[in-house]
C-alpha cells in the first residue's frame, strides 16, 4: 500500500530548485502539452509519505498506461494498464494489489483528453519565477485526491509531481530527463503478462 500511496499521494514544490525564470503558462499550453505527450520514459525520485526515498525508472504510454520500476534493493514494480493499477511488492509471494485507475489522480495525465481548463478540475495554478504548478483533481470526485504537477518552459516539461491521496497521505516523484516517443511493446503494460512471468 505504500507504493499505492507514493504514486497516489501534493508536491512539495521546494524539493528542488527548477531553473530559469518563467512566466505562468496557460492551462491550455498545458493541456496541449500533456495530450501530445504519447510514449515516454525517464529516471525517477520518489519521497514517501514517511520520507524514505526511492529510485528508479517510468514508462509512460498515454493513454491510460505507466510502469513504475524500482532499482535495488526494492524492486517492486507499479503497472497501470486496462483501467487498473497494479502493485508487485518484490518481497511478497502474494498475487499484486489492485486499484481501478480513475480512483486515483494519476487518471487525471494518463487520461486519452486531458483539459486542464474542464470546470473545478484546477484548484491551484502559479509560478514562483521559476516553473509553473498546478493542482488538480477530478471534479466529479475530489475525495479521490489531488496531484501537483510542476512544469518548466522553453521547452514546456514535466518536471515532478505530488499526489494526495484519499487519507492526506503524499507522494512526491521527480522525474529526470524525459526521452519522448519510444516504442514499447504491447505486453510491456500487459497486466496479464506481468502476472504470468511472477507466476500468478
Amino acid at each position: 500500500m505504500r507504493l499505492l500511496t507514493a504514486l497516489l499521494a501534493p508536491l512539495a514544490f521546494g524539493l528542488f530548485a527548477v531553473p530559469a525564470l518563467a512566466d505562468k503558462l496557460p492551462l491550455s499550453t498545458l493541456s496541449a502539452y500533456l495530450n501530445q505527450l504519447v510514449t515516454a520514459k525517464a529516471e525517477f525520485t520518489q519521497v514517501n509519505a514517511d520520507g524514505t526515498v526511492t529510485t528508479g525508472n517510468i514508462f509512460i504510454q498515454r493513454p491510460g498506461r505507466v510502469r513504475f520500476e524500482y532499482a535495488p534493493p526494492d524492486e517492486s514494480l507499479v503497472l497501470a494498464s486496462a483501467g487498473q493499477v497494479a502493485i508487485f511488492d518484490a518481497k511478497s509471494n502474494q498475487p499484486p494489489e489492485q486499484y481501478p485507475l480513475d480512483r486515483t489522480p494519476l487518471n487525471l495525465i494518463l487520461g486519452a483528453n486531458i483539459d486542464l481548463g474542464k470546470t473545478r478540475m484546477v484548484v491551484g495554478h502559479d509560478e514562483d519565477g521559476s516553473a509553473t504548478k498546478v493542482r488538480a483533481q477530478d471534479p466529479a470526485h475530489p475525495e479521490y485526491g489531488t496531484i501537483d504537477l510542476v512544469f518548466t518552459a522553453d521547452p514546456v516539461a514535466l518536471r515532478q509531481w505530488v499526489i494526495t491521496d484519499d487519507l492526506g497521505q503524499q507522494t512526491t516523484v521527480i522525474l529526470g530527463e524525459m526521452t519522448v516517443g519510444e516504442s514499447f511493446q504491447p505486453s510491456f503494460f500487459s497486466l496479464e503478462s506481468e502476472k504470468k512471468k511472477r507466476g500468478f
